[in-house]
Parts: C-alpha cells; sequence; structure tokens
C-alpha cells in the first residue's frame, strides 16, 4: 500500500453499484480531483455507500473530507472523476433528487431564538413537506431531546442538545441519503450511543445510506459496515470494516530484546515507526507495503538484540495511524 495511490481493500467488484432492485447506489465517487484556483485539493477520491448502510469518512484535518462532501452535494464542480448521487450527476441533479438527502453540516446554523418543535416544522415548510407537531415531537423523542423543557429556545441549548436537534433536522424529509458531519461532537458518553444506535437502526430498518464523516475511530468501529480513508487529497484505503481490520492485522509487533535497543539510522523512517522501546521490549509498527523480513534485518544489521518476535492484534486505529503518519509528520494540508 502507498500513500501515492489509491488503494482499495476490497475488489473493485464488490463496491456498492447497483441495489438488487437494479437501482444506483445513494452515493458513488470515483477518482475525484478538484482544484481550488491554482491548489489541487483533491487528487484521487473513490467512496461509495450503499443502501442500508453505514460508511466512515475518516482523515486527518485538511485532508479533503469537507470537500469531498461538498462535491457529492454540487457545491463544488470536479475537475475530473465521477459522481452520482443515486445515479445522477449533482451538479445537474435536480430538487426533487436533493430532497432524498438529509444533511448534518459540522456547523450546525441553527435558529436560536426558535424551540425545537418549532424549529422543525420551519425547517420542514423550508424543504416543501410540512409535518406536524406529532411528527416534530417524535423526531425530537428519535434523537433524546424529549426531556428538554419545551418552550426553551435553541440559543439556550448546550452543545450536545444542538447537535441532536441539527440531526432531528436532517431528518425532517425522511432522507434516504444521511450525510452527517461529526454528529456526536459535544454529547455526553450516554448520547452518543444513543445517536450511533439511532444512525445503525435507521440504516438497517429503513434502508437509509449514512454518510458519517468523524475523527473517532471507535464511532465508525461502533456501527459502519465500510470505512474510507483520505490522505492528502487521496483516498488511501477503503473497503469493509472487516478487511480493513485484516489488513492492519500483522503491522503491529512486540520485540522481546536481550538489551536496549540502539538509536536507528534516519531512513529507517521509511519502514517502520517505534510506538514503544524499553530495556527488554519493543512495541513496532511496520509501514504500509513493508515485508517484515526487510525490517527485522535492517533492526540487526541497526544492532538491536531482538530475542522474540510476537505480532501484535490490530484494528482500524492501527490501520488509520499507520496510513496518516506520513501525513501528520509533513501538515495537515494536502
Amino acid at each position: 500500500m502507498s500513500l501515492s495511490h489509491t488503494t482499495s481493500l476490497d475488489p473493485p467488484d464488490d463496491r456498492p453499484r447497483t441495489g438488487s432492485d437494479g437501482a444506483a447506489p445513494p452515493l458513488a465517487i470515483e477518482g475525484l480531483s478538484v482544484r481550488r484556483g491554482s491548489r489541487r485539493v483533491l487528487a484521487d477520491v473513490h467512496l461509495h455507500v450503499a443502501r442500508g448502510e453505514v460508511c466512515g469518512l475518516l482523515g486527518p484535518n485538511g485532508a479533503g473530507k469537507t470537500t469531498t462532501m461538498a462535491v457529492a452535494l454540487g457545491l463544488l464542480a470536479p475537475e475530473a472523476g465521477r459522481v452520482r448521487l443515486f445515479g445522477a450527476d449533482p451538479l445537474t441533479a435536480p430538487d426533487a433528487l436533493r430532497a432524498r438527502i438529509g444533511l448534518m453540516p459540522e456547523q450546525d446554523g441553527l435558529t436560536g431564538w426558535m424551540t425545537a418543535a418549532d424549529y422543525l416544522q420551519y425547517w420542514a415548510v423550508l424543504q416543501g413537506r410540512p409535518i406536524g407537531a406529532a411528527r416534530a415531537a417524535a423526531l425530537i423523542e428519535e434523537v433524546g431531546l424529549a426531556e428538554a423543557p419545551k418552550r426553551m429556545p435553541a440559543a439556550r441549548y448546550s452543545q450536545g442538545m444542538r447537535r441532536r436537534l441539527a440531526v432531528a433536522r436532517a431528518l425532517v424529509a425522511e432522507p434516504e441519503l444521511l450525510i452527517l458531519d461529526e454528529p456526536t461532537n459535544g454529547l455526553d458518553p450516554r448520547g452518543r450511543l444513543r445517536l450511533l444506535g439511532l444512525l445503525r437502526h435507521l440504516a438497517r430498518s429503513r434502508g437509509v445510506a449514512v454518510l458519517l464523516c468523524t475523527h473517532l475511530i471507535e464511532d465508525v468501529e461502533r456501527i459502519a459496515d465500510r470505512a474510507t480513508v483520505i490522505v492528502a487529497g487521496r483516498t488511501v484505503a477503503e473497503g469493509s470494516l472487516a478487511k480493513l481490520r485484516g489488513h492492519a492485522a500483522g503491522r503491529r509487533f512486540r520485540l522481546a530484546l536481550g538489551g536496549p535497543a540502539p538509536s536507528l539510522p534516519a531512513d529507517s523512517a521509511a519502514l517502520l515507526a517505534i510506538r514503544h522501546a524499553g530495556a527488554e521490549e519493543a512495541l513496532v509498527e511496520l509501514a504500509p507495503g513493508v515485508a517484515p523480513e526487510t525490517v527485522w534485518r535492517a533492526l540487526l544489521f541497526a544492532g538491536w538484540p531482538i530475542r522474540e518476535v510476537r505480532a501484535e492484534q490490530a484494528g482500524l486505529e492501527a490501520l488509520y495511524l499507520s496510513l496518516t503518519g506520513a501525513h501528520d509528520a509533513a501538515g495537515d494540508r494536502p
């Protein structure tokens, strides 16, 4: 695996193309490239979300996640690549297609002087899908806001309460595709679990496609079926969580040492990262695409007194850290 090329951990034929009814997937992005002025913001992004599926979108700050979502919604024109919403080009898609999408941006943009119920009914009218008080109350209950005072204006809500109301707003039109940017920011642990459970329920029971953009890898591991990792404007990993975890396995090793380990030469950073080094053991993580025997040979030549090597179990977090390590060292912007 290389950070300079797109890597899919599912075979291309396994990517969501059409549903069992022959319908196009809610969101499909292939080879997306975007420029802003003279700067290339996205270079090669691939992203797929099927009906009834939760897909986690991960990446460091400045990697291109928000830009990818903007292009998916037709707010930015791509320089190259193919973007399809329910099989249509979002730049020319009719309003009826956009009505099938529920959006929760990172900045909630709530109308502070309104109560939750009034705001949801107001928003529904703006979308051309008026709802009554009963439907508004059901949405408020669904996102865990029922205990808030009914006449409290949104301006007095905590950050977590505002996030819940923003999720309820995204659900007003009963969307087929939900695009959520950091939905659990500010939520306490119980509220976070409740919201993640709701998203999972929407996918499983109602067939809603959910794109979850977040920095919280544990949220993705808890509810997602697939994940896409973007680094410096490129998709560096995409696939089912099972395959992503499988790829992460076998990249971390615990070494038993016969004494303190000497310093490594500077060029060894391309082979591995040392997560911990003590007098009798060390934890090392191999760089993507590097064969373990290459690393052991380099360590032995550097004078490491290796007595035993044991593979560590790894998950999505280990893969994410290995894929984003070079990007973090270079800076946040592509």
